[in-house]
């Protein structure tokens, strides 16, 4: 199998000053932090610098020709690798000692690239495949898109955002607010009168006590009823019930009652731990607790329909208007949105396989 892969970066967005970087973890460089230079083409593997937030030594902002250009990049074999766009200005990243790059952040204020528009894709290209998809697990702004042409198979194509998308979300989420005054629409920001991106709830803590009226219906149900989980894995279909104000699954698993700040990360209080059964366990109810079906559905990920997803009044707007705004509404909106049945229209938006060809576009 290649060892390089040539992608296609496609620029449609209506500006002259587009930048994209390639970032990732070298699989053929014990896992070294990996940038690719401004020339598409050379890998740059930064040394563990003396200081934190130290400056890259390469150039690294990947020009995009005018609207309707394609620019090829090569990469290596990479582990978490994502692709970057920014427009109108270029991204800065740093190394700390490790070493370890500092991306770009929109949670952190004094982060250098706060007021510039800027979105990426998340990829894997290892030994067997490449596996990518659009990511709005913590923001949402620049429609990002993809298309996979595999050695074998049907092309795979995941459309993104919609043109309107970015304004179509924002203004579900006022009216959200109006409706139940839980401040979603505090996940707007705004730069210079313009609408810059949309946070997720996973980083505001405006939503404390949210979702605890529906948790504590959720426990209070399965006091009387078992919660059938398919853990899709070694571990089979098994049952939990809630005893002692814990739902435990006997043997694997045992769980706290989460908070809404649990719900929104999926990582954290009785979902931090993924050893063993609790690792699909914890996918399949924080997917459960995000989307609202727990209350309507006892099988879970099985019975699992895309079209009750958010149903209910209290569930995770900023992924349900995500999913509205995006063509075919696939696009990855929480951590553990890969969830599904297995009949059902995959919701998180990936493409998969030994590519042939693999292009990504902007705007």
């Amino acid at each position: 199998m290649a060892q390089t892969l040539d992608i296609q970066l496609q620029n449609r967005y209506p500006s002259d000053e587009v930048y994209a970087y390639v970032t990732g973890l070298a699989l053929n460089n014990n896992n070294r932090v990996f940038l690719l230079q401004a020339d598409g083409k050379t890998p740059y593997y930064p040394d563990s610098p003396p200081h934190t937030v130290y400056p890259l030594s390469a150039a690294c902002a990947i020009k995009l020709g005018k609207q309707g250009s394609t620019t090829v990049v090569k990469i290596p074999l990479l582990a978490g690798g994502r692709i970057w766009f920014s427009i109108g200005k270029k991204l800065e990243f740093f190394v700390n000692p490790g070493p370890a790059l500092v991306e770009p952040s929109v949670t952190n204020p004094s982060d250098h690239n706060i007021n510039t528009n800027w979105a990426f894709c998340e990829f894997t290209f290892n030994h067997t495949q490449i596996y990518a998809n659009i990511s709005y697990v913590d923001f949402v702004s620049l429609p990002i898109s993809m298309k996979l042409i595999p050695a074998h198979g049907r092309p795979q194509e995941i459309h993104g955002l919609k043109a309107d998308g970015l304004k179509t979300i924002c203004e579900g989420l006022k009216s959200q607010s109006r409706i139940d005054g839980a401040g979603w629409d505090k996940l707007i920001v705004e730069s210079a009168g313009q609408i810059l991106r949309v946070l997720s709830p996973n980083h505001e803590e405006g939503f404390r006590g949210y979702y605890e009226t529906y948790i504590d219906e959720v426990w209070n149900k399965y006091t009387k009823t078992p919660l059938i989980v398919d853990t899709q894995a070694e571990w089979g279909t098994i049952e939990g019930r809630v005893s002692n104000g814990q739902l435990t699954f006997p043997g694997l698993a045992t769980f706290t009652k989460p908070s809404t700040a649990d719900i929104f990360s999926c990582s954290s209080g009785p979902f931090a731990n993924n050893a063993g059964a609790t690792g699909p366990l914890t996918a399949r109810i924080s997917a459960a607790f995000n989307r609202s079906t727990l209350l309507s559905n006892d099988r879970h990920p099985t019975n699992e329909k895309v079209s009750d997803y958010y149903r209910h009044k209290v569930t995770n707007h900023y992924s349900r208007l995500v999913h509205e705004a995006n063509h075919h509404g696939r696009g990855y909106a929480f951590p553990y949105d890969d969830v599904s049945s297995g009949t059902e229209t995959d919701q998180s938006g990936f493409v998969s396989g030994w590519p042939k060809s693999f292009t990504v576009s902007i705007g």
